[in-house]
């Protein structure tokens, strides 16, 4: 049996993209794969992740990244919920790994619905492999299942480096790209200042950037 384990990284920056990772091993070896140090991304530090991320893909079957782009995520954000774009991300996952069974960290805060809605939409384009498949959907399936931890870990390297990338083009480092965060929200402050608009690197549709627009009449 194939099983796979799907996370994001980088559902609320209001810079850079997020990123969905999935990964797949055979059941048999899932020990094995706990047994490399994955644990919850958010846990490891940015040297341990970047060798994680390259064993992890050596010891897999099979693995996925679904980028999802800030502007992609505005326009998406026009027609559905945040939550309904990370059903629609998590679902692409599957299509490009089709597991026998997945471990999904719930973005939703009813897991059996968010289980529930990953399978509507993955049966869209693959109708049997939707009824067979089976879901688990939990919160905090990062910090338990070492599949998803393995998912997280290199959702959150590709995260980080194409927020890196992000901030050697525009030549500022603009910190985490979290709207709570000092450097982040003085960079947007200083950019908004300048231009009188927002950069597309950044999410229009984030209260954070709507607010610094009214302000300054963007």
């Amino acid at each position: 049996m194939k099983i796979a384990g799907i996370d994001e990284a980088g559902k609320g920056p209001v810079i850079g993209p997020m990123c969905i990772a999935g990964v797949m091993v055979d059941e048999t070896r899932i020990n094995s794969l706990k047994n490399l140090g994955v644990a919850d991304s958010k846990k490891i530090s940015p040297r341990k992740r970047a060798e994680l991320d390259n064993k992890i893909k050596k010891y897999t079957d099979d693995y996925f990244i679904f980028e999802i782009a800030p502007e992609q995520i505005d326009e998406l954000r026009n027609i559905m919920s945040m939550n309904d774009i990370m059903v629609l991300g998590f679902s692409r996952v599957l299509e490009n790994l089709n597991p026998d069974m997945v471990y999904v960290d719930s973005a939703d805060v009813k897991p059996e619905r968010f289980a529930n809605n990953i399978r509507g939409e993955y049966s869209k384009n693959n109708k049997k492999a939707a009824e067979n498949i089976k879901i688990i959907s939990e919160h905090d399936a990062d910090a338990v299942y070492p599949v998803v931890s393995a998912a997280s870990i290199i959702a959150k390297v590709r995260r980080d480096e194409l927020v890196n990338n992000i901030k050697k083009d525009i030549g500022v480092d603009f910190g985490s790209g979290y709207p709570s965060d000092p450097k982040t929200k003085q960079f947007l402050a200083d950019w908004v200042r300048e231009h009188g608009s927002l950069p597309e690197v950044v999410r229009h549709t984030w209260k954070t950037a709507q607010k610094l627009l009214d302000k300054n009449g963007g």
